[in-house]
């Protein structure tokens, strides 16, 4: 009886992990179908705000939460189903596997086979085949110290003594290989991991490098590598479109810290078909004065994609010396305003005491989507493919919605909430609608705002800069890892390749270690 009872204890417990294990595999499932229904939303209407990254962002984290919940059930379940000896529950089915990459370095392991056969004991065995189970593991991060041996030599006949030159090191009787420093450097602008974070997790390691050490070595690395900086600005500066926008970056004063400013400047010819290779550009200051934009775009004429902001307008003026700029507004600020007033899912969680949902406001988001779902048929198309069209389809939009505009402006107060996008929209109406007659131009300024999303991220994990040169020297370092990464090319890897080749490649040629050169390197590396 005890037996009994106790076996039907083990029983039901084991049931009751089951029912368990499918019911965290069920709301996993549930939580992923949701993350796929929203991401094919955004994929199909477009990104109708940042609330909406924000939510899918949100429901990736949950995701991952459940799977692990619902793997650690399924697991707890098995082994109680073996202990009461009945069969396993039918849980989740699991994902195909991709294969690995090819390029990834194989080792086998081959298990020993029997020497004799286990049934009958015969030696008489014949190989039938193998099966092979592959497991992707990685090897922790190993140091070495390299020894470059010089020999010397003396001449018999006239005494003199010969002897290879000394490696290139970026900083004088530098003692960091060119990994290493694009390590530190990748990890500091590009994953936003301050020195001192860095120098701990080294320390952990066995290596002891400190903060002023690798301080030393970040601005050596950026002097090193300033050559290619100027040949990246000179390739966006010669761009005929530019995205351009700012954010703010703390940058640490006396007893304070400044709301200093990152610039960037974006070229991207890839949606009208261009075939120059896309770049960006970062400039810091420690203001948002209009000088900045000036300066920075001083002997620079063709169309700027930009928001309304007031420090751009001295480059419209048609009596500047190099000639007035063309303004190409962004639609995705317009529509911000509108859709702020016309969200329906978020005045549904604020409950029944907010405002009501403005009817003008949604209005104007459809028809301003109406716009976009063109734009995303005819991106990647000539200048001239896209003139035509938008001639044919864009333009009656338009149109309409500068009429409409006008009439419903006409029926509100100089108070309504909604008043506001629409004078932003009729009063700047030139700038908005210039991308009909110029197929180079684009509807949003999206562009810009994605080369600023690293910024706004890390500005969380190191807080400051630690002066205007840091700052700076950030904008520089952030100029080439961005260029990298928007031309398919891994930053920290491409670091290493050049401050490797830099100090022995001749003025001429340094144009050769630019990201896209170099990846077209790198491939016909790979594929011979």
């Amino acid at each position: 009886m005890i037996l009994a009872e106790r076996q039907a204890r083990i029983e039901a417990q084991a049931e009751a992990l089951a029912v368990k294990a499918m019911a965290s595999s069920t709301e996993a499932t549930i939580v992923h179908l949701k993350l796929m229904i929203e991401k094919l939303k955004r994929e199909l209407y477009g990104q109708r705000s940042e609330r909406t990254l924000r939510l899918i962002d949100q429901m990736e984290l949950q995701l991952e939460e459940l799977e692990a919940k619902a793997t650690e059930d399924e697991i707890d379940a098995q082994a109680a189903s073996r202990r009461a000896a009945t069969l396993p529950p039918a849980l989740r089915r699991h994902p195909a596997r991709k294969p690995f990459p090819e390029h990834l370095p194989r080792e086998r392991i081959v298990v020993p086979a029997p020497a004799s056969c286990p049934c009958c004991g015969s030696l008489k065995l014949s190989k039938l085949g193998e099966d092979v189970t592959e497991t992707l593991e990685v090897v922790p991060r190993s140091w070495k110290v390299i020894q470059t041996v010089r020999e010397k030599f003396t001449c018999r006949s006239c005494e003199a003594i010969t002897q290879p030159p000394a490696p290139f090191h970026v900083t004088p009787r530098g003692f960091n290989g060119p990994n290493l420093l694009a390590t530190i450097l990748f990890e500091k602008f590009g994953q936003h991991q301050p020195l001192n974070r860095q120098s701990e997790r080294y320390s952990r390691e066995g290596i002891e490098l400190s903060v002023s050490t690798l301080a030393d070595q970040v601005g050596a690395a950026t002097a090193a590598l300033a050559p290619l900086h100027a040949l990246i600005k000179a390739h966006v500066l010669a761009a005929e479109r530019l995205h351009a926008d700012d954010t703010t970056v703390p940058i640490l004063a006396k007893g304070k810290t400044d709301t200093g400013r990152i610039w960037t400047y974006v070229r991207d010819d890839r949606p009208f078909g261009g075939a120059d290779p896309p770049a960006v550009l970062y400039f810091a200051s420690r203001d948002r004065r209009q000088e900045h934009p000036n300066a920075h775009l001083a002997n620079w004429r063709g169309i700027l994609q930009a928001d309304a902001y007031g420090g751009y307008n001295g480059l419209y003026d048609a009596a500047r010396k190099a000639g007035a700029v063309t303004p190409a507004l962004c639609w995705g600020h317009a529509r911000r305003g509108f859709f702020e007033l016309a969200d329906i899912a978020a005045s549904a969680r604020r409950g029944p005491g907010t405002a009501p949902i403005s009817p003008i406001a949604l209005e104007a988001v459809k028809r301003i989507d109406a716009l976009f779902v063109i734009e995303r048929e005819i991106n990647g198309l000539s200048a001239d493919e896209r003139h035509r069209d938008r001639q044919e389809r864009s333009r009656l939009i338009v149109d309409e919605l500068r009429t409409w505009l006008g009439e419903q402006r006409l029926t509100l107060s100089r108070s309504a909430t909604v008043a506001k996008p629409i004078d932003y929209m009729l009063r700047r109406w030139d700038g908005f609608a210039g991308f009909l007659d110029d197929g180079r131009a684009c509807l949003s300024n999206n562009a810009a705002e994605r080369a600023l999303r690293g910024f706004a991220l890390g500005r969380k994990a190191w807080l400051f800069a630690g002066s205007s040169r840091g700052a700076e020297r950030a904008a520089t370092m952030a100029t080439l890892i961005q260029t990298a990464k928007m031309n398919d090319v891994d930053p920290q890897a491409w670091l290493a390749a050049t401050l490797a080749r830099i100090a022995a490649t001749p003025q001429g040629k340094l144009a050769e270690l630019l990201p896209w050169n170099w990846r077209t390197q790198s491939t016909t590396a790979i594929a011979a």
